[in-house]
C-alpha cells in the first residue's frame, strides 16, 4: 500500500505539470476567459485551469481570488465593483466552456462565499458592510439544476430570507443529492464519534431547483 501511494504521488506530479500548462489553449479560449486583459487574467487563468482539471477527471476543484478581497468592511463603493470586474467574465466563461464541451451536464458549478452582507453601512468614514447570516445569495449551474431559476427572497431591505428559505443544511442535502448521495446515510468519523454534514438537524433536498 505504501509503495502504491508513492507511485500515485509520482504520477500526480508528472500529470499536474501538463494539466496546469495553458499554453496549448486556443487564443479564442484564452480571450473567452479574459486572460488577454490585466483585470481578468489572474482569475481567468484559475477558471481555465479548473476546466482542464475537470476534464482530466479531478472530482473537486475549489477556486479562490488572490488575497480573498470579498470581506468588504470598508470602501465598498470602489472595492466591490473592482472584484466584479476581475471575476464576472471568467466565471461566466467557465460555465460557457463546460457547456460547449459537453461537461456541464456532469459538473456542478457553485459560486458562493462564507456568508451574506448586511444591507446597512458599517462605517461612515470608509463605508462597508458587515456580515449577515440571515440573508445570503449564491448561484449554481450544471448537473441537473434548472437553468434560469430564482428561488427564495429576502425582505424588502435584503436583511433576512422570508420566502422559500434554504438553510445551510438544506443546501448541503441538495448538493449531496446531486452527487448521488443521501445526506442521512453519509457518515464520517471525527473526534471519536460519527457525524453527518447536516449534523442530524432538519434538512431537505430543495427539489424546486432540480430539473
Amino acid at each position: 500500500s505504501r509503495i502504491a501511494s508513492y507511485e500515485l504521488a509520482a504520477r500526480m506530479q508528472t500529470t499536474a505539470k501538463e494539466a496546469l500548462d495553458i499554453a496549448g489553449e486556443s487564443e479564442s479560449t484564452k480571450k473567452l476567459y479574459g486572460i488577454d486583459h490585466k483585470d481578468t487574467k489572474e482569475y481567468g487563468t484559475r477558471c481555465l485551469i479548473a476546466r482542464r482539471l475537470g476534464e482530466r477527471g479531478v472530482r473537486f476543484v475549489q477556486l479562490f481570488l488572490n488575497g480573498q478581497p470579498w470581506d468588504n468592511h470598508e470602501n465598498i463603493h470602489s472595492a466591490l465593483p473592482s472584484i466584479g470586474r476581475r471575476t464576472d467574465q471568467p466565471a461566466a466563461a467557465l460555465v460557457t466552456d463546460l457547456k460547449q464541451r459537453g461537461l456541464l451536464d456532469s459538473t456542478v458549478v457553485h459560486w458562493g462565499g462564507e456568508i451574506g452582507r448586511l444591507p446597512v453601512v458599517q462605517s461612515r468614514s470608509k463605508p462597508g458592510r458587515d456580515h449577515n447570516g440571515q440573508g445570503f445569495s449564491t448561484w449554481l449551474a450544471g448537473s441537473g439544476f434548472k437553468p434560469g431559476t430564482i428561488y427564495g427572497e429576502t425582505d424588502e431591505v435584503g436583511h433576512r430570507a422570508t420566502v422559500n428559505k434554504v438553510t445551510a443544511n438544506d443546501y448541503q442535502a441538495t448538493l449531496l443529492h446531486q452527487f448521488g448521495l443521501n445526506h442521512n446515510e453519509l457518515i464520517y468519523h471525527h473526534g471519536g464519534r460519527s457525524q453527518k454534514l447536516t449534523n442530524d438537524r432538519p434538512a431537505r433536498v430543495v427539489k424546486e431547483i432540480i430539473s
